[in-house]
């Protein structure tokens, strides 16, 4: 897995790819259609960042690479890699519960706040891709 030098692609199985956590400097790309919506990515090596019509989808400090992002009404699943341990935040709906897996182990569950966010603490080998699953239960 790499870093996105184009900050966010649409890959050809449809997921999404974003995210440059070796940048020094904070980029920005905005406008990004996809599926209909509008994407905005903000990523460097301390935050990466996306935005769906306006709206937050994902962040994670520090900064980070994500492959093959896939969101749908009852689950969301990716590969991150980056420098290290990362807090990932996620917009889910809100005061729902949801299983939480890291390469492909369920390591709990988790119930979103009452403004849909979860945050996962994710264990992260710079160089390996560390997948990453959240299925509404």
């Amino acid at each position: 897995m790499a870093v996105v030098e184009e900050l966010i692609r649409k890959e050809a199985d449809g997921t999404l790819s974003f995210g440059n956590y070796l940048l020094g400097e904070k980029k920005k790309l905005s406008d990004f259609e996809y599926e209909g919506d509008l994407y905005k990515v903000k990523t460097f090596y301390e935050i990466t960042k996306l935005e769906k019509n306006g709206l937050f989808v994902y962040e994670s400090v520090p900064g980070t690479s994500v492959n093959c992002f896939k969101a749908d009404d009852t689950s969301v699943s990716f590969c991150v890699e980056g420098k290290g341990d990362s807090s990932i935040t996620l917009e889910l709906e809100p005061d729902e519960s949801y299983k939480i897996f890291v390469n492909d182990n369920e390591v709990g569950e988790m119930k979103a706040n009452l403004g849909g966010k979860i945050t996962i603490s994710a264990e992260i080998n710079e160089g390996q891709a560390t997948k990453i699953k959240v299925e509404k239960i």
